[in-house]
């Protein structure tokens, strides 16, 4: 993990007059406006974290503002319908989904199988980051876009044995740039399906592009991440809920070329009450 590191102090801020700043920067570590304001309300400035998880979760956190974290509890969760976590204030949610850990000592005997039983239900494992202000997110070292006051999904499913995934988040390094919004969502139900374009996402796009597209679809979106299929911190596929019994999931690109009604473009039923999943390229 990159740590922030503090700026040495100005010599300015010892100088005659200027004692109330001095003990300002002394208190915060000599990290700005932003921790000095910090400061005044009796807390440190938000600096990063990282959540370390795998496939049967094992989470651990860890950074300089690891104490800014609350766990929000675990849930199991059926039909990849995502379970609905309280935000209070301003904090940022962080979910976690990953399958339970009853099983952790036999699965580490053995690869873990990629498809796992139909009747055992994923589990996401929520977390509250008190940041005070916006952050950015990134995937395995790969930035992901930035949050405030917000939700972030990453799911360890599809992990094999001893993958684990990494989520940081990080104070900002320059100016935040909003994820993408469209007021039109709010007339959609977030629960009903409906008829919409499947989004056309080639592999390599930026995570940004990728996440403007779901969100014109009025949709979710979690995080994965996957080894090889493209640069890494690019978009390798990303998956679709859709509406349908026999395909509750279309995946663009698809592997090995596009099926019958399927292709980018083409009409399909979706499901919102269901995430898209971003898959980035480690």
């Amino acid at each position: 993990m990159r740590y922030i590191r503090s700026r040495p102090c100005r010599a300015a801020a010892a100088a005659a007059g200027a004692g109330a700043l001095t003990a300002a920067l002394l208190t915060t570590g000599c990290d700005g406006p932003s921790a000095a304001s910090a400061a005044t309300d009796g807390k440190a400035a938000f600096s990063a974290v990282r959540f370390t998880f795998g496939a049967r979760g094992g989470i651990e956190f860890s950074g300089a503002s690891r104490a800014a974290v609350t766990p929000a509890g675990s849930h199991p969760v059926t039909a990849g319908r995502p379970y609905r976590f309280g935000r209070p204030g301003d904090r940022l949610l962080v979910v976690l989904r990953h399958w339970p850990g009853a099983r952790t000592e036999r699965a580490s005997r053995a690869h873990l199988p990629r498809l796992w039983p139909p009747d055992e239900p994923a589990v996401e494992t929520g977390f509250l980051v008190d940041t005070a202000g916006w952050v950015r997110a990134g995937l395995d070292g790969n930035p992901l876009q930035w949050l405030r006051r917000d939700v972030i999904r990453v799911d360890a499913t599809n992990n094999a044995a001893g993958d684990l995934t990494r989520l940081t988040l990080s104070e900002p390094h320059g100016r935040p740039v909003p994820p993408p919004a469209t007021r039109a969502c709010a007339r959609h139900d977030g629960s009903a399906p409906r008829r919409a374009a499947l989004p056309g996402v080639e592999r390599g796009t930026d995570v940004r592009d990728a996440l403007a597209r779901l969100s014109a679809l009025c949709l979710d979106v979690q995080y994965a991440g996957a080894r090889g299929g493209g640069r890494p911190g690019t978009v390798r596929q990303v998956l679709v809920p859709l509406a349908e019994p026999l395909v509750p999931v279309v995946a663009v690109p698809s592997v090995g070329g596009p099926s019958p009604g399927r292709a980018p473009g083409d009409q399909v039923l979706l499901d919102p009450s269901r995430p898209a999943t971003v898959v980035v390229a480690r």
